[in-house]
């Protein structure tokens, strides 16, 4: 999608809505003001969820997530070869691409922009998961414990239905142009900034 090379998912979180807990409330109080979870999700370019993290409460930071997750331990040890697309709010990485803060130049803009547009799918997997379970979108009036383990349901129930083809339409499905196989190999060496300039400057 959009040119970009070597991308085995995309990453995100996102907030889920649950009644106030009996024990450390204060915890599951997101920065937007309402008690949640912060589920952790990477999805593949047909809205499949490819991983989940659901134990964090909602005031908890995506990049805290992710780093202490055993997805980020397998990208460090090398047992997952590729990359991920993340938003600004992770840590760039040899594996974690972000998006460049203050492009400076045409191939860093043409970067952001495919980032964006390859990105996108996690938001997009997050809409379709939360239209097909209406519960994810509203409320879980369950413990965090117990929601936990309801989002993950839903998680697996929702592959079920992409597997099988069920999908719900996606408004957005038309943003989403396949390019031909990008042809090369990313060299993962250096450090995170070094392979995303190198990114940007031979494919962008």
């Amino acid at each position: 999608i959009a040119g970009f090379p070597n991308v085995v998912g995309c990453v995100d979180g996102t907030q889920i809505k649950i009644k106030a807990p009996n024990v450390n409330e204060g915890e599951y109080v997101n920065r937007k003001g309402f008690h949640s979870l912060n589920v952790q999700m990477v999805c593949g370019p047909d809205f499949c969820i490819t991983n989940v993290v659901a134990k964090w409460p909602g005031s908890v930071h995506d990049s805290r997530i992710f780093k202490e997750s055993v997805l980020c331990r397998e990208f460090e040890n090398g047992h997952i070869q590729g990359m991920l697309l993340g938003d600004s709010g992770y840590s760039l990485k040899t594996y974690l691409m972000t998006p460049y803060l203050n492009p400076t130049e045409a191939h860093m803009q043409r970067y952001n922009t495919a980032h964006c547009r390859t990105r996108v799918l996690i938001e997009q997997t997050f809409g379709v998961l939360k239209r097909r379970f209406s519960c994810l979108h509203s409320e879980l009036r369950l413990s965090p414990q117990r929601a936990c383990v309801a989002v993950v349901a839903c998680c697996v129930l929702h592959n079920i239905g992409i597997n099988r083809g069920d999908i719900i339409s996606n408004s957005d499905d038309n943003d989403l142009n396949v390019a031909e196989d990008v042809d090369g190999v990313v060299d993962m060496g250096g450090n995170g900034k070094t392979v995303r300039d190198h990114i940007a400057r031979n494919y962008f």
